[in-house]
């Protein structure tokens, strides 16, 4: 299990990845040919994947992304160490936070 901000990666098994993931539309890549996890809405700056893969948005407004990475790839971000990820399926989840009312993704 990795961690960057506000940002968890979960390691999943290919048997734990849902049927429906095969023929879901994979999110486009940024203008610097990122994966993009989760961008600042204050700073701009971005958890985002370098290296060949897919990633998955599941439905929902806080659904989790589940993400391929076929040769393992890098998480980086311009405030945090660049986290190495292996080969295989990981599934990315937001933090939330509660705010009276409501639930939200966090937002740097």
């Amino acid at each position: 299990m990795y961690r960057q901000g506000d940002v968890l990666i979960v390691p999943m098994s290919d048997e734990a990845v849902p049927a429906h993931v095969a023929g879901a539309p994979r999110e486009p890549r940024d203008g610097r040919g990122r994966l993009v996890l989760a961008l600042g809405e204050v700073t701009g700056h971005a958890h985002a994947v370098m290296g060949p893969g897919d990633l998955v948005r599941e439905q929902g407004p806080f659904g989790p992304m589940l993400l391929h990475l076929p040769k393992g790839g890098r998480v980086v971000h311009e405030e945090h160490a660049a986290i190495a990820l292996t080969s295989g399926w990981f599934r990315v989840i937001r933090q939330r936070e509660y705010v009276p009312g409501s639930v939200r993704i966090v937002a740097d």
